[in-house]
């Protein structure tokens, strides 16, 4: 621990009212940690540095649950560094998104009967910017709401001036380094948003298509293959199967005719074909199918691209000018009529990739485009984490990540939009092109114009972790924040950006990785483990959470279910019992407050100290270090249920109710128990502060009269334990608990007063007789005491009179009755568990629920005997 005195710290009450209401602290609080510049990272420091960037959230977006549990995660990691001493960075901004911001504006245009090319690129471009200043961002106020510890001075987008110059200097770079390169294959487009886009803009969905069988050639010539887009076969340019596979070998190398197109195609053999499967024959369309294509490669066969960047049929022929879905049913009528249809499925559930942005049926496309080379990136980005350089966590999420890394294709990374960073390639009029660095001006002349595409947004954001801190140019923030200390970051994006940022960072880095630790988290689902989704009516809005709750009690519901990589299921009745937490706090604070709980003077020694005192002293120094150790591991769920059962169960619940007593006779002891109090509130609040920061600061500074928690030390286990003191407080809970099961067991009310005689001698329980009477609202014997039952609890006794109090008749019906139900239900576990047909026949779970039926029904049995046994007779 940290027991430091504050120099004209007052300990009082009085500025906090009775009830805690989160809407009247929370904003002014956190502008005032603005604007004391609590949260900027000074790069000059000689501290020791701790950076964190943000996963950038898109500018069009909205703070939901998912932001909200990571930012609660970052945020705690970077608060506790800060208490620590640390000089912390948590680098704020976002990104520029391109498809979902074009499309956010083209929707606005179309409001006013205009599209992008009605502006012009110039003028769109403007356009897109002004939406930015005005509506674009919303998320950094969401952000402010949550309490997001952020260096808002130091905030980023991807398409400022100087994330700008650093794309164009690495993509310069990789140019030179024959490591980006332009090319036709096969990429995702999107017939709506007329771009290619990245695997993770694919959402793939279950949707009712068909299964057409055609006949292809006749005689000893045909074939049948099997499709569920039939309209690329008028891209078809060969027929494949298997090498082996025996029912084709004579068809290997000859031509067959393409059925509605006059043209013949051969038959090849490709290990790639599974002989399994259907016919154990495949239409190859190189132009529309990334398999097809590689198959086209090998073999040396043509692509035909039969359809044009809108899903329309360019083939000469009675199809063209036909969307793809009209051609789809067109075509096989055409086949039909021709008797080339074998058979039909329909409907046929098959998985299919729509765009995410615009929900359009993605259409694989060749396509020229400008690619990264990553085999020698990949094999970079790999090899950091087999030689230890980068952890990820969880450990087995690692197999994840090689299984990414290590099989990883070359990227696209043009997109045919306006909004983003133009590709910075001249085409000369002769065929010239030239890669135009920062420093460098580009050609001019006739003839001579730049590429129309801008790249991939996950490219300028895998530049993030530096390009943020000034890179290309050799800053002092680059030198002191870099490489970051952790990327906190969901395990749905491993692959994506994150290996992205692995690529670029070694390369631009000289070998130096982006972050030490990868710390993989898992999706925000709802209390029945669904996937959170507008279309399954279970969205949540942290905001109305935040309106209605408290932001601390939506941060401790998510922190307290973040066990690493796993999904985190959340309902609105868990984030009311945390904001009965942020209340529990609130009250008991308040009640230690009032009664004199105090932070001044040193600490008293142990020997001036009740055993009372000891013991929460000693659980205190215990949970500091526990918490320590699940924050280094990234336990946040265990080192907030520890915080949630310290807070709640021992300080709150046991020792305030246990000093009561004390603090009523006054004195020397009363005034140590102030002191200690006021300690473990001290403590307590600054372990809870990172993941609850409003209501404990509140506190906080009420108690200590501390200028703020943001900047408060983080507490140390200075080593003190007692576990004499530990065992006797335990044992002082046992004789409790076990008195006040049985007063609930004889339906005495919790506040019914009873006479009791305590015999605590041998025990070291006989200094707490009085707060033993006190907790369990026992009077002293009396004249006329009658023992009606004799609980021998832990070596003492605790005789309670309860003559005036219970029927004892009607007590004894009722046990009796619930005994019986209880010893049928043995009965009846018993002799099933003793069939032995049954349990042959039994699934592995029934027979487990018959047991756990027998354990609690003997568990019943045993507990109504014994109360059974402490009644006296009416």
């Amino acid at each position: 621990m940290n027991p430091r005195p504050l120099d004209g710290a007052s300990s009082s009450p009085d500025n906090l009212p009775t009830q805690y209401v989160p809407a009247e602290v929370e904003g002014k609080l956190y502008e005032r940690w603005v604007e004391r510049g609590y949260f900027e990272a000074d790069a000059k420091s000689d501290k020791q540095p701790y950076a964190v960037v943000i996963p950038p959230p898109n500018v069009t977006g909205s703070l939901h649950l998912g932001h909200a549990f990571e930012h609660t995660l970052i945020d705690a990691l970077t608060r506790r560094k800060r208490m620590q001493g640390y000089e912390t960075l948590w680098q704020p901004g976002m990104d520029h998104a391109g498809i979902a911001t074009q499309n956010v504006v083209e929707r606005e245009l179309a409001k006013e009967g205009k599209s992008r090319h009605d502006l012009g690129r110039e003028a769109f471009v403007e356009r897109v910017w002004q939406w930015k200043a005005e509506s674009g961002g919303q998320i950094s106020g969401q952000m402010r709401r949550l309490g997001d510890g952020v260096d808002w001075s130091r905030e980023r987008f991807t398409m400022d001036e100087g994330l700008s110059r650093a794309v164009q200097t690495i993509f310069k770079k990789l140019y030179d380094d024959g490591l980006i390169y332009r090319a036709e294959r096969i990429i995702n487009w999107c017939p709506r948003c007329l771009t290619a886009i990245s695997d993770i803009e694919v959402e793939y969905q279950d949707d009712d298509g068909e299964l057409v069988s055609i006949k292809y050639g006749d005689g000893d010539d045909a074939i049948v293959v099997a499709t569920t887009r039939a309209e690329t076969m008028l891209g078809d340019t060969a027929v494949a199967v298997h090498p082996d596979d025996e029912r084709y070998k004579h068809l290997v190398g000859r031509e067959i005719e393409l059925p509605l197109t006059g043209r013949r195609i051969p038959v090849v053999a490709d290990a790639h074909v599974d002989p399994e499967f259907g016919t154990g024959a495949v239409k190859v369309t190189p132009a529309h199918d990334p398999n097809d294509f590689e198959i086209g490669q090998r073999h040396n066969l043509p692509s035909l691209n039969v359809l044009d960047e809108h899903g329309i049929i360019t083939a000469h022929g009675p199809f063209q000018g036909l969307d793809r879905f009209e051609a789809r049913s067109t075509i096989v009528g055409a086949l039909r009529a021709e008797g080339r249809i074998v058979a039909e499925k329909r409907p046929y559930t098959h998985s299919v990739g729509h765009c995410s942005r615009c929900k359009t049926t993605i259409e694989p496309r060749l396509s020229l485009q400008w690619w990264v080379k990553v085999g020698p990136l990949a094999q970079a980005a790999g090899d950091a984490v087999r030689d230890g350089r980068v952890k990820i966590h969880p450990k087995e999420m690692e197999s994840r990540y090689f299984g990414w890394v290590d099989n990883l294709h070359d990227w696209c990374i043009s997109r045919q939009l306006w909004w983003g960073h133009r590709i910075p390639v001249w085409y000369g009029p002769n065929g010239e092109v030239v890669c135009v660095g920062p420093n460098e001006e580009p050609p001019t002349g006739d003839g001579w114009h730049q590429d129309t595409d801008v790249l991939d947004t996950w490219f300028s954001s895998g530049l993030w972790p530096f390009s943020t801190l000034g890179w290309p140019e050799r800053t002092d923030s680059l030198a002191k924040f870099y490489p970051n200390s952790a990327l906190v970051t969901g395990y749905d994006i491993l692959f994506f950006w994150v290996a992205r940022m692995m690529m670029f960072g070694l390369y631009a880095m000289d070998g130096t990785p982006p972050f030490h630790t990868i710390v993989l988290h898992g999706m925000v689902r709802d209390q029945f483990g669904k996937k959170m989704s507008k279309s399954f009516g279970n969205a949540v809005n942290p905001l109305d959470w935040m309106d209605a709750y408290g932001s601390d009690a939506v941060r401790f519901t998510l922190a307290r279910g973040a066990n690493p990589g796993v999904d985190v299921p959340i309902g609105e009745d868990w984030v009311q019992g945390s904001r009965n937490f942020a209340n529990k706090i609130w009250n008991a604070t308040r009640f230690a407050l009032m009664n004199g709980a105090t932070v001044e003077g040193e600490l008293p020694p142990a020997e001036r100290q009740s055993a009372t005192d000891r013991w929460i002293l000693s659980r205190l120094n215990s949970v500091v270090a526990e918490v320590d150790a699940y924050y280094d591991d990234y336990q946040f769920a265990k080192l907030s249920d520890t915080l949630f059962h310290f807070a709640w169960d021992e300080v709150f619940d046991w020792y305030v109710e246990l000093v009561k007593t004390t603090f009523a006779a006054g004195g020397e002891a009363a005034d140590v128990s102030r002191r200690v109090l006021g300690e473990v509130l001290d403590v307590t609040l600054r372990l809870l502060h990172p993941v609850v920061p409003f209501v404990t600061e509140t506190l906080w500074t009420s108690l200590t009269g501390g200028e703020s928690l943001v900047i408060a030390d983080w507490p140390s286990d200075s080593g003190f334990r007692d576990r004499a003191a530990e065992q006797e407080i335990a044992t002082l809970q046992q004789v409790i608990t076990e008195v006040r099961r049985f007063r609930s067991d004889q339906g005495l009310q919790p506040g019914q007063r009873v006479p009791a005689r305590l015999d605590l001698d041998g025990t070291p329980l006989a200094p707490h007789e009085e707060a033993i009477r006190s907790l369990l609202r026992l009077q002293p014997a009396g004249e006329g005491f009658h023992a009606t039952a004799s609980l021998p609890v832990a070596g003492a006794t605790v005789a309670l009179d309860l003559s005036g109090a219970i029927d004892f008749a009607a007590e004894r019906k009722r046990l009796t009755k619930d005994l019986a139900a209880a010893e049928k239900e043995l009965a009846q576990a018993n002799a099933k568990l003793g069939n032995e047909a049954f349990l042959a026949k039994a699934p592995d779970h029934v027979v487990d629920k018959i047991r756990a039926r027998r354990e609690a029904a003997e568990a019943d049995i045993a507990r109504i005997g014994a109360q059974l046994a402490n009644l006296p007779e009416a």
